[in-house]
């Protein structure tokens, strides 16, 4: 990917001037919602929202260069059955801009939707630095530049070139950075075909591996549960949980593959009351997690940090994907030796 393609959701009150910000950037080639048809059927929310509502409230659908896609009425404090409405789920991330932009405004319209020692700059959130894909001389510099840098854990996406070129490349890693100084997580986007998947784990378990997400393609559950069961590197479910809504279904595909740890995406999985429920069901089956940006600008990265700093998380979080473009909204969040610190020094995107 060379550009992603960005719509803010706005939500203007014109009695108060406060307006709420809510993002929606589904992901090509993996949100479900990534469709050629995506632009009309946020018309079509639009539209539906309206025809039901009517108010002094300006809802308003922008992209990334400002141009004005659609301009409605709909009543703030009405919003909420919109949000988690069902006809939806097959939209996660116009759900996440919904309820993001809802919140946004009923907290005053200041993009400080979750209060919290993280957004007063007294707390910050560790995070790992990502390595994407390259040549592996260029990401071996980039992995050695994270670390001097100050942070602690980085992850590495494999999987797209020779597995042992691979190998080789954390070797090196970790000639220079030993396991109690540098955590290492991979991610292989379920690259490894499911009959060399246990093979290549206990190969990759010689460099110290913290977890490794999605090693192979999802659907095939047995073969995933036997993984999970077995592997000598803790295995996370990443896109295993795209598209899955209902409690239930959640609920046996966890007990069913019995993962280490769930990646939760709000933009992919539905939004932030989405995720809870995932959080929730992991706890109860004693399973961990942490949370995920999925390449969104920093509109949706300020929702998705401020949410997650409310969960107290004690391990690092992926919240470092803004520093990946070269355009950006202007927003509080600052990258700090591994940390992410909120900075109060921004009115918003701009």
């Amino acid at each position: 990917m060379q550009t992603h393609d960005v719509y803010i959701l706005s939500l203007h009150d014109e009695t108060t001037g406060c307006t709420g910000l809510g993002e929606c950037s589904p992901l090509p080639g993996l949100s479900i919602d990534a469709r050629p048809d995506f632009t009309e059927k946020l018309s079509e929310v639009c539209d539906h929202i309206n025809s039901h509502l009517g108010s002094s409230l300006d809802f308003s659908l922008s992209s990334l260069t400002q141009t004005t896609l659609l301009n409605r009425k709909v009543k703030s404090q009405d919003l909420t059955p919109f949000v988690l409405d069902t006809d939806l789920e097959s939209w996660p991330s116009i759900r996440f801009a919904l309820e993001s932009a809802h919140r946004d405004l009923e907290t005053g319209g200041k993009q400080l939707l979750f209060e919290s020692d993280f957004t007063r700059g007294k707390l910050s959130i560790p995070i790992n630095g990502l390595v994407v894909m390259n040549d592996t001389e260029t990401m071996l510099r980039e992995a050695i530049a994270k670390v001097e840098s100050g942070f602690d854990c980085i992850k590495i996406k494999i999987g797209a070139l020779d597995f042992e070129k691979e190998c080789k490349l954390l070797a090196e890693i970790r000639k220079r950075c030993a396991p109690d100084k540098v955590q290492l997580r991979l991610d292989a986007n379920g690259a490894f075909a499911p009959d060399e998947a246990f093979e290549k784990l206990e190969r990759l378990s010689s460099f110290h591996i913290h977890s490794i997400e999605q090693p192979i393609k999802t659907g095939a559950f047995s073969v995933m549960e036997k993984l999970c069961c077995e592997s000598p590197i803790p295995i996370a479910l990443d896109e295993e949980l795209i598209g899955i809504h209902d409690r239930d279904e959640k609920e046996k595909l966890i007990t069913t593959i019995r993962p280490h740890y769930l990646i939760l995406k709000p933009t992919l999985l539905g939004g932030i009351a989405a995720c809870e429920e995932w959080i929730t069901l992991a706890k109860k089956h004693h399973i961990g997690y942490w949370i995920t940006s999925a390449l969104e600008s920093n509109v949706g990265l300020n929702v998705i940090a401020q949410w997650t700093a409310t969960l107290n998380p004690t391990i690092h979080q992926g919240l470092g994907t803004g520093l990946l473009y070269k355009n950006n909204f202007e927003n509080s969040l600052k990258i700090k030796e591994g940390k992410l610190w909120y900075v109060s020094t921004s009115s918003g995107p701009k």
